[in-house]
């Protein structure tokens, strides 16, 4: 049987150097790639959670109308990605010294510890600790 992942997820911005800024300067993402594409005008630009084994995301500039009407609220104002941590309380913390605007104060669930919090775009997150099994 052959074995599929989920490696990348395409998110939606306004402005590259803007949303590259946000998830590694204030989440404390890893840019994975950052390559012009002349021929299309557009840049590769992948960033991960650091640490991470999991999906990356594709910092995609919007291009049209209809992908512009879309940044911020691709899941229609639901939780769009959900970020695991291993120490809720350290990255909560740290996310608010950098201002991440939280929706919620954290909240305890059979499970795990999860807060909801905005991107610079609006896009909702679960910052999440997964209870011990």
């Amino acid at each position: 049987m052959s074995a599929q992942s989920l490696f990348l997820v395409t998110l939606i911005v306004d402005d590259y150097d803007r949303a590259k800024d946000f998830y590694c300067g204030i989440l404390g993402f890893d840019c994975v790639f950052d390559s012009p594409l002349p021929e299309a005008g557009k840049r590769w630009v992948v960033v991960k959670p650091k640490g991470a084994e999991g999906a990356s995301l594709l910092l995609a500039r919007a291009d049209g109308d209809m992908e512009r009407a879309a940044i911020g609220n691709q899941t229609a104002g639901r939780v769009s990605f959900f970020l695991k941590t291993d120490d809720f309380s350290r990255d909560h913390a740290a996310y608010l010294a950098k201002g991440v605007r939280f929706l919620e104060a954290p909240r305890h669930e059979p499970y795990g510890t999860v807060a909801v919090f905005a991107d610079l775009y609006g896009n909702l997150w679960d910052l999440i600790q997964h209870a011990a099994a």
